[in-house]
């Protein structure tokens, strides 16, 4: 790859508007693995089917035999970009109401962990059958409540255990439903009084307590095999102190070495207010990438960052490497995804909002 090449790999372009030839331009001009979708970007399930086709389009131009990273923030509740709001999709409960469907089953002497799945598989195929192959989903924060500003109900609960198992559980739908799922915010976001997007928030918790309290549902799913974990732009004092998280080598390292992960790293949106004492978007991905990112998403300006990327490895600022890996890491990736979706069976439009029974029957058993 040439340098222009390389840097595109390890992007996820952030999106302006619904038009489908603006996103294809985008990533043809700067041969990015892909897109991110949010909610602007969302008009009805035609457009996204137009804007997604667009993008796996430019991508098979661009010479690549594997697919184009498009991607989503799907979770259900409050953070659902592709909803019955919108459109033909199903809208799907709050993460919390996996984890209190397992609570509640093993209250009563059963196990949930079935549901849980086949609402995740469900969105998964509907996501899919929408041109989607990445949902930044599920949740791995275990929440503080009192305390949690920005997650709430987004997380499965307040108990470690609890939340692996819910993690575990839509890490193996989202994988039948040939989706590819990241577990966030790494190392864990719900017990933090300040929200990432306005400021750098700080973890003041010991190691150990973020190994009892935080982490577990983050070792349970690298153990499970998930393809990718996001990680939150968080000050952990015990770490990195004053830097967040994802511009952190301290960080990737925990999580690398200390917890296994041998899977793909992204960063969370590169845009957020708690980068800006970083710098400026070449400067914030150029960190990134120093400090043992794979992917970085949804950049405040796509063309700054790349340049950036660029001019880091033509100068040595970036280890050629090392980014060289890294896209390599995205490629076996989005592979990975061609032969899941593969095993899941062919999708179309007429599948999106297919999910509903299996929505609402998670929807019943966080109820109990």
């Amino acid at each position: 790859m040439t340098s222009e090449e390389v840097a595109g790999q390890v992007i996820v372009g952030r999106l302006q508007g619904t038009d489908p030839a603006v996103a294809a331009d985008l990533v043809a001009e700067l041969h990015l693995a892909g897109v991110m979708i949010t909610g602007g970007s969302v008009a009805s399930l035609e457009q996204v089917l137009a804007l997604t086709g667009g993008v796996h389009e430019a991508v098979a131009a661009d010479g690549r035999d594997w697919p184009a990273l498009v991607s989503t923030d799907n979770e259900g509740g409050s953070v659902q970009r592709m909803s019955g709001d919108i459109g033909p999709w199903t809208t799907f409960p709050a993460f919390a109401d996996a984890g209190r469907a397992l609570e509640g089953a093993v209250t009563e002497g059963g196990d949930a962990t079935g549901i849980v799945t086949d609402a995740y598989a469900g969105m998964a195929t509907e996501l899919r059958a929408s041109g989607v192959t990445v949902d930044w989903a599920p949740v791995a924060d275990v929440t503080v409540p009192g305390q949690d500003v920005t997650i709430g109900s987004r997380a499965a609960g307040a108990d470690p255990d609890v939340v692996a198992r819910a993690v575990t559980a839509a890490l193996e739908g989202f994988l039948d439903g040939g989706v590819l799922p990241a577990v966030k915010h790494f190392p864990g976001h719900g017990s933090l009084t300040a929200d990432s997007h306005a400021a750098l928030p700080v973890q003041a918790a010991t190691d150990a307590e973020l190994r009892a309290h935080d982490l577990p549902p983050f070792q349970a799913a690298v153990a499970a095999g998930v393809p990718m974990v996001m990680l939150g732009h968080i000050d952990v004092t015990a770490w990195d102190h004053g830097t967040p998280a994802s511009v952190s080598p301290a960080a990737y390292r925990v999580l690398r070495d200390g917890i296994g992960f041998s899977g793909v790293t992204v960063t969370d949106s590169l845009g957020m207010g708690a980068l800006n004492a970083v710098g400026g978007p070449g400067e914030v991905a150029v960190a990134a990438l120093a400090a043992g990112a794979d992917l970085l998403l949804n950049p405040a300006d796509n063309y700054a960052a790349h340049a950036a990327v660029v001019a880091a490895l033509e100068d040595g600022t970036l280890d050629r490497d090392s980014v060289d890996a890294a896209a390599g890491r995205v490629i076996a990736m989005m592979r990975h995804q061609a032969e899941l979706a593969d095993q899941a069976g062919p999708v179309g439009p007429e599948d999106v909002g297919s999910a509903k029974e299996a929505a609402a029957a998670l929807a019943a058993a966080g109820e109990r």
